[in-house]
């Protein structure tokens, strides 16, 4: 009965989703609309779901600001010269000189940042593009949730518990559009969820894959607000997959919308979850039972240390107080063996910990001894506050020989970590602790208040160097692994991805530094570390950082960097040099017209490289092209990348579909482009850098005249 009840709701909710329709009475827009213009994420697209509404900037609760100001934030499936927008007045209006009749959708020219004037109902509004690079965009829909009109979004931050089902998309930056039906959407998280950006959970109707991920059902969608870079977790998460720990969450960027409301920049991950097509795939919550119904002796499980653990978690409190959350199997009190298991997972935890807080025990019996090492490096890197004091995960389950043991992983929730928070200051007061912003320092030894297992600590210090060193130079672009780079990839990818999200999640109202919780991220003494010298370089002047979103990027990667240089230091014994230099991390300046100093070289070569490497002119120049395939001949001024060093190397980004440009930088043009017309060829040029300077790019433009 409780499932035909379900399911007839289910029916009434979508029947009751408001429909834009055009004048020929099919759907064009599926939730209700309000006196407003629309824009499709994929033009020339018959999708009902992939609509966003033009929307001015907000404050912190929401309220409009300016309302004559209005931006459309495009995702990174929109064309970059033209757009679909939907009329929702009962007017015409006219965008950038083209007629759009009420109710009726039009394409309409647009240059991203420009602004235009829109008149619409005897108001004057000022309109400009914006339009993200991220992986993909999410849209969620349901006018009324409740049967009441209650919209989704207002439904669901009344409780965190509270669900619905949903209609949307997952638009990818080729255009593909996934209709996949949302089965259940409800907010997540503990502190994360009493800020004004909400995370959510979504779970899919059936698999689907975000942007190239494995498929599956169930998501997070973390709102990364208290993140100015917005990609802490992802850097660790990243991290964390290159170096081989289980269970490692794959994400995305994400622009997520709902309703037609642009939300913002997200970060779109795999759900913590155990059973088929989930993160954690090798066993189920119900694999503690045996044949006959019964609790095995051992079975696996996933437990979180969980400080914030409440009724309505299944958690269980260990003798030295911590509450510890099952997370698989999460029973309920009428499930068979509810206190059976409770009692087991506290018993076979508590053993384990006391064997890892015990510098001479054999924990072998107990643990996977490198995927626990991994989870107190990457801690440990991150400086992550939660890890000791709040929260982190253990999985238990078998090994390749069948022995159960418990198991680093996964990890999850760094968004306070890589100099990120202040920390409270009464507990790093009593832990004696007076260094947590800085790159420098011990963590997880001192916010357990005891030393670790001495096997796990001898392998992490094997593990630092066998893995995570290669990942971090890889990641400075130091030293490109394209094995590494499957997983984790170098600051500027990711920035390449970021930026431009980054960029439409500030301007619509978000802050880059939310409250007194975050620290300062101005300035920072950068290190490097390098292991064939033994040599710890330190910067002898603090780098400054603007207060944009670039700025604290740049203050994030470095300040990874420049931990991981520590550490390498203090893991390389007592006989490391520490040498003094200048601008040892060259930042990319906010002024293209700055300059940077080169880091110390390491051999002549370098020498003499680096005195010629602050600016390189690419001969990459306005062309004009005969009508057929051919080598365009080059001409007119010059691009300049300042500070790049290393072999060039071109790619197209956008352009005529007759227009090419190798990697290598030759330009050609096929049959078919009309003779007298100027096209544009947006190309990034990448000067690949060196062991002593980043990779660089610059985008620039190209017009192409057909003679």
């Amino acid at each position: 009965m409780k499932r035909i009840t379900a399911i007839l709701l289910t029916v009434l909710t979508l029947l009751s989703l408001a429909v834009t329709v055009n004048a020929e009475d099919k759907p064009v827009i599926s939730f209700k609309t309000e006196k407003a213009l629309y824009v499709h994420a994929v033009s020339g697209s018959d999708d009902t779901e992939s609509w966003s509404a033009w929307q001015c900037v907000h404050d912190l609760k929401n309220t409009k600001i300016n309302e004559n100001e209005k931006y459309f934030f495009l995702p990174s499936s929109a064309d970059s010269a033209k757009a679909d927008i939907y009329n929702a007045y009962s007017e015409s209006v006219t965008v950038n000189g083209k007629n759009i009749p009420a109710g009726q959708t039009a394409s309409v020219s647009y240059e991203e940042n420009k602004a235009y004037e829109v008149k619409a109902e005897n108001n004057v509004y000022t309109l400009r593009f914006m339009k993200s690079g991220a992986e993909a965009a999410i849209y969620v829909n349901n006018s009324d949730v409740d049967g009441k009109g209650t919209d989704l979004f207002n439904y669901l931050i009344k409780d965190k518990s509270l669900t619905s089902t949903a209609t949307g998309a997952i638009v990818t930056p080729d255009g593909a559009i996934n209709n996949t039906p949302i089965k259940k959407i409800k907010g997540r998280g503990n502190t994360t969820w009493q800020a004004p950006k909400k995370p959510f959970n979504i779970t899919y109707d059936k698999n689907v894959s975000i942007a190239g991920m494995n498929e599956g059902k169930k998501f997070s969608l973390l709102a990364n607000f208290q993140d100015d870079s917005l990609s802490r977790n992802r850097f660790l998460y990243d991290l964390s997959d290159a170096v081989g720990m289980p269970y490692a969450s794959d994400s995305r960027y994400v622009d997520f919308y709902m309703n037609g409301y642009y939300w913002g920049s997200f970060q779109m991950a795999e759900k913590i979850d155990v059973g088929k097509n989930s993160m954690i795939n090798d066993f189920s919550d119900k694999d503690y039972l045996d044949d006959e119904g019964n609790v095995k002796k051992d079975f696996p499980f996933l437990c979180e240390i969980d400080a914030s653990a409440d009724d309505e978690d299944y958690f269980v409190t260990l003798d030295n107080k911590m509450k510890l959350t099952i997370k698989a199997p999460e029973l309920d009190k009428t499930d068979k063996g509810y206190n059976e298991v409770k009692e087991i997972v506290k018993n076979k935890y508590e053993e384990f910990e006391s064997r890892l807080l015990d510098e001479e025990a054999d924990i072998e019996p107990y643990a996977d001894i490198d995927s626990v090492a991994k989870l107190l490096i990457i801690n440990e890197l991150g400086k992550n506050w939660d890890f000791g004091v709040s929260s982190f995960f253990f999985t238990y389950r078998q090994d390749e020989d069948g022995k159960f043991k418990f198991f680093g992983s996964p990890v999850w929730d760094y968004d306070n970590s890589l100099g990120n928070a202040k920390g409270m200051k009464s507990s790093l007061e009593f832990l004696e602790i007076d260094d947590y912003e800085l790159p420098t320092g011990w963590w997880n030894e001192r916010a357990f208040g005891i030393p670790f297992n001495k096997t796990v600590m001898e392998r992490s210090s094997e593990i630092w160097f066998e893995k995570f060193v290669p990942a971090i130079d890889h990641f400075t672009g130091k030293s490109v692994n394209e094995e590494i780079g499957k997983d984790f990839y170098t600051a500027e990818k990711y920035f390449n991805l970021i930026e431009k999200s980054a960029e439409m999640n500030y301007k619509s109202g978000w802050l880059l530094k939310t409250s007194d919780w975050i620290a300062d991220h101005s300035i920072l003494t950068n290190a490097t570390f390098d292991k064939d010298k033994n040599t710890y370089y330190l910067d002898k002047n603090p780098t400054t950082y603007p207060q944009t979103f670039k700025g604290m990027y740049n203050y994030c990667r470095d300040w990874m960097v420049s931990r991981a240089a520590w550490i390498s230091k203090e893991l390389s014994g007592d006989d490391v040099i520490t040498e003094e230099v200048d601008n040892i991390i060259p930042t990319e300046p906010e002024n293209d017209d700055k300059t940077v100093e080169p880091t110390k070289p390491s051999d002549d070569t370098n020498k003499a490289a680096a005195k010629k490497a602050n600016t390189m002119t690419v001969k990459a120049k306005t062309v004009k092209a005969m009508a057929k395939k051919k080598t365009v001949i080059k001409k007119s001024k010059a691009f300049t990348i300042k500070n790049a060093v290393g072999k060039l190397s071109f790619k197209k980004l956008s352009g005529n579909k007759k227009t090419a440009i190798s990697k290598a930088g030759k330009i050609t043009v096929k049959k078919g482009l009309k003779k007298g017309k100027t096209y544009k060829l947006k190309i990034r040029i990448t000067a690949s850098g060196n062991t002593n300077y980043y990779a660089k790019s610059k985008t620039v433009t190209l017009k192409i005249k057909v003679k």
